[in-house]
């Protein structure tokens, strides 16, 4: 009796010792994600303040253009509408700055002269920087999240992920639509 009933401790002891750290690596890796998502909406909406540099830079040669395109980056910028830190939101963000380079890239495109200015090619520099900054906390966001899921689907992490409702990450994706509308800077500032 006295043997089994140490097994018996020893076994829930063990059960609870996994309960309690697979709890906290479900919370560390649900914290991860949301600082990830955070890291990216915060790099988007350096990037917006950067499109209103490039239209200001643009208001030089094309003033009706820019000030449409300032006063949408103004008026939708950081309020998308969406939830905040969400992949939906971040995604939706990401789609309105590609619709807005799209359009300042048309005016670029009429005013060569535009590209030559050092203001543009200083606006151009932190396009470029924020949007590496994006490119690298979206993997580090899919890297944490896919952590996440698994902890999430696999047994016996799945059965605690389960009773504490912890549910799996969606990943930020970029689709072809998206790529095209958004494309990479360096091409898109060519010519």
């Amino acid at each position: 009796m006295g043997t089994t009933l140490i097994i018996i401790i020893v076994l829930a002891v063990i059960v609870i010792g996994y309960f309690i750290s697979t709890q906290r690596s479900l919370v560390n890796l649900d914290e991860l994600c949301k600082n990830a998502l955070s890291q990216i909406e915060v790099q988007l909406n350096s990037r917006f303040d950067a499109v209103i540099a490039l239209a200001k830079t643009a208001a030089q040669y094309a003033k009706h253009e820019s000030e449409t395109i300032i006063q949408t980056v103004q008026a939708r910028g950081g309020n998308s509408g969406v939830t905040p830190n969400t992949p939906a939101a971040i995604n939706e963000q990401a789609n309105l700055l590609g619709q807005l380079m799209s359009r300042l890239n048309v005016v670029f495109e009429r005013y060569p002269e535009l590209k030559a200015s050092d203001l543009y090619k200083e606006a151009q520099d932190g396009m470029k920087q924020y949007e590496e900054n994006v490119r690298m906390s979206r993997m580090v966001y899919n890297d944490t999240a896919t952590k996440m899921n698994r902890m999430v689907r696999q047994w016996p992490s799945s059965i605690v992920a389960s009773m504490l409702h912890f549910d799996q990450k969606d990943y930020l994706k970029v689709d072809d639509e998206q790529k095209k509308s958004y494309p990479n800077l360096d091409e898109a500032f060519k010519k």
